[in-house]
């Protein structure tokens, strides 16, 4: 293995110092000593790789941080092949990232305080995912969320960038409660915190406690990757800079939780419960979200609930036990959310910042790169085939018809029994058809048809050369990842890396004949959906007023994200003043009435004995043969 992996942390945290003390004299330098440190790190991920394979060291550690009797808080690195692909992912994209805001963020008057917390961010996330114990991944798992929260609200000087930012810090605060509370009774169970320690005491531990534990650290992953009810987050999230949606969306923040699923995944194994609730919450979450991106007009807001949407079946197929194929579609999707996200960056810096897929049209002839590249984003998001998104994207649907279609007793099954999935299966096909739809709706609205605002038109011009390069690597990405890494399904590259991670279980599919079967499926659903966008967005057909009449209020609901933003607003609020009111009441009547009665008795007491002194003689000696005789009568009769 690589002889010093703290090398691949190290140089982002190096930009970030050299960057940080930049300060404000504004050097032109900061975004390419972010770029540069980052692709240091994805350089040395690739010698790690390549030492990695045929290797059976995986773990190195670094220093003792606590040692107290039979309990050691190390700092160590893991470095197994999930660790490794999570690495090529991070470090990959965001190196793209960051070139490409170089020339985003160029007439951007701190953008060395935005070059100070990138970096900031991806050692972060390094740092999340090579770690060796659960304390020492919450540490980090809490530095990724305080990142995004300085880039969320980049922009400090608007009022919605403030909101967003606080939104996204506040709802990702209730599932890192379930996740804290999840290692706490890790230890507790297990007496340590250590992955592989853990794998080992799983035979020993009670099965109840393995699944509360299952659960609460999936709150936490809820929270980081936006599972339903903790998804609103997300989507305000786009009020930071472009570059910064993207790495969230793509490389760091929103995969840190399908990351822990599957690092922990012979903990999920043993605790089928759990399981199918990963499972559920993901389709769930895959079919919210779909529906609200059909009738989002904002082309980075579309791009916000296809990412959760994504996220929903990453888990689902987590939650059929297919975390291999989970964490292939994770790198995937990785390469085509970026590329859209960067593309839906160059539109908006040639549209002079306008979001409004309404005031977009015919962009086609003025951003050819962006066009380009962006269509082949969009054919991987929606998962035609041969691209990227077909291949992982097939994987999940054809394990979860598998895990549908076996036998009660089999060791695909559950508990509860299988017939659940059979839903998760036509979901997931749902949700198939209605990517594919507000994908090529999203690309007609914005890059076809007349200009809508001549104006903007007139002025909107290519992205230059630092910003287009990304996107073309990125688009070679969505075109080649999903063949070159999943050919042949079930037994391809990352399939076969994949089974050398600490405690992976991979999953067997159905074999050429039901796949190739299921494959067809999903792609005719796929292809239907742009069809059918097509024919309503390109050709006039009214595809969109048939709907509305089909199933009336249904886009009002869609438009209004199920009302999830309503519903958390007055019951944050209602809780908040509740908490508030309950609060008050127990501090003015309880803490102030024990704080001040103590006052009141003391002077009350002390008012008392003050009448004693009168001064005079005779009170005194009267006061003295009183006491005198309580004294003796006390002796005589308890003598």
């Amino acid at each position: 293995m690589l002889d010093a992996p703290w090398i691949i942390p190290l140089l982002p945290l190096l930009a970030f110092a050299a960057n940080g003390l930049a300060g404000r004299r504004n050097p032109p330098w900061t975004g390419w000593v972010s770029t540069l440190a980052i692709l240091g790190s994805f350089v040395a991920t690739v010698v790690l790789w390549i030492q990695s394979i045929g290797s059976d060291k995986d773990s190195s550690v670094l220093y003792t941080w606590v040692a107290s009797g039979g309990f050691d808080i190390e700092i160590a690195f893991l470095t197994d092949a999930l660790t490794v692909v999570m690495l090529l992912v991070v470090t990959g994209v965001s190196t793209l990232v960051s070139m490409y805001a170089v020339g985003y963020m160029d007439h951007d008057a701190n953008k060395p305080r935005f070059f100070t917390w990138i970096p900031l961010f991806v050692f972060s996330m390094i740092m999340l995912v090579i770690s060796d114990n659960l304390l020492q991944l919450f540490i980090f798992w809490e530095m990724v969320g305080l990142c995004s929260y300085l880039l969320i609200g980049y922009w400090y000087e608007r009022d919605s960038a403030n909101a967003a930012a606080t939104k996204a810090f506040l709802v990702n605060r209730i599932g890192d409660f379930g996740f804290a509370i999840g290692i706490i009774l890790a230890f507790h169970e297990f007496g340590t915190l250590r992955y592989r320690e853990i794998f080992d005491g799983l035979g020993s531990a009670d099965p109840r406690m393995v699944t509360a534990i299952a659960c609460l650290l999936f709150i936490g992953a809820m929270g980081k990757s936006a599972q339903f009810p903790l998804h609103v987050w997300l989507p305000d999230a786009m009020e930071g800079p472009t570059p910064v949606s993207a790495l969230i969306h793509a490389a760091t923040m929103v995969t840190a939780g399908v990351y822990l699923v599957a690092r922990l995944n012979p903990v999920y194994s043993a605790a089928p419960e759990a399981l199918l609730l990963v499972a559920a919450v993901g389709t769930f979450t895959a079919f919210l979200a779909a529906t609200i991106a059909l009738t989002q007009t904002d082309i980075k807001r579309v791009l916000a609930y296809s990412t959760v949407s994504q996220l929903g079946l990453m888990f689902l197929a987590a939650g059929a036990g297919a975390y291999t194929v989970a964490i292939f579609h994770l790198a995937t999707h990785a390469f085509f959310k970026a590329l859209l996200f960067l593309g839906s960056g160059s539109v908006i810096h040639a549209m002079n910042d306008e979001q409004d897929m309404r005031q977009m049209g015919g962009l086609r002839s003025k951003l050819p790169v962006t066009y380009a590249t962006f269509i082949l984003g969009g054919i991987a998001l929606a998962a035609i085939f041969p691209l990227a998104g077909f291949w992982s994207k097939d994987e999940i649907l054809a394990l979860t018809h598998l895990k549908a279609t076996s036998d009660p007793g089999s060791s695909l099954s559950t508990d509860h029994g299988a017939g659940i999935f059979w839903v998760f299966y036509f979901t997931g096909l749902a949700v198939s058809v209605m990517t594919a739809f507000y994908t090529f709706r999203m690309i007609v609205k914005t890059f076809h048809g007349k200009p809508r605002n001549a104006e903007l038109h007139a002025h909107a011009h290519e992205s230059p050369r630092v910003m287009t390069l990304p996107l073309i690597v990125l688009a070679a990405g969505a075109v080649l990842s999903g063949a070159v890494l999943g050919i042949p399904p079930e037994h391809g590259i990352i399939h076969g890396y994949l089974k050398y991670a600490a405690g992976i279980v991979h999953l067997e599919g159905a074999g050429p004949p039901a796949t190739l079967v299921l494959a067809l499926i999903s792609t005719v659903a796929a292809g239907g959906g742009l069809l059918l966008a097509l024919a309503a967005y390109s050709r006039g057909i009214g595809i969109p007023a048939l709907a509305r009449r089909i199933l009336p209020g249904a886009e009002t609901l869609f438009r209004q994200k199920w009302y999830m933003d309503h519903i958390g607003d007055g019951f944050g609020v209602a809780f908040t003043k509740a908490t508030a009111m309950i609060s008050w009441g127990f501090d003015a009547g309880v803490i102030d009435g024990i704080v001040n009665g103590v006052g009141h008795l003391s002077r009350f007491t002390a008012g008392q004995v003050r009448r004693l002194q009168t001064g005079q003689a005779q009170n005194y000696a009267l006061l003295m043969v009183v006491g005198l005789v309580l004294t003796v009568g006390s002796l005589v009769l308890f003598r």
